[in-house]
């Protein structure tokens, strides 16, 4: 079983700086059966910690399964959004801003 804070981090060994320039955002992971974390990207740097912030921009609602299937390529992040097993809160536009900063 593939935990959360692995998922987390592979998505840091992915992470595109060069798609982070000059942004400042802060994107809320809410793991619904494990634990909660969020990323902070701040001019081409990534800040990933444990737990909730409050200057997320955006805070993404899921389960541990749906994370490990957009994370690992198996479950479309659109199709999952559709389909009420993702859900998005504040600027729902920056979640599509991850593919970008962590590419398949």
């Amino acid at each position: 079983m593939t935990s959360v804070a692995d998922i987390v981090s592979r998505m840091q060994s992915k992470f595109n700086a060069g798609a982070a320039a000059g942004l400042d955002l802060v994107f809320q992971f809410n793991i619904t059966d494990d634990e909660n974390y969020f990323m902070v990207v701040k001019d081409g740097t990534l800040d990933v910690q444990k737990g909730d912030s409050d200057a997320a921009n955006v805070t993404l609602i899921m389960d541990r399964e749906t994370l490990v299937g957009i994370m690992t390529g198996e479950t479309d992040g659109m199709q999952a959004f559709m389909g009420g097993k993702l859900r998005a809160e504040g600027d729902m536009m920056l979640a599509m801003k991850l593919s970008e900063l962590f590419p398949a």
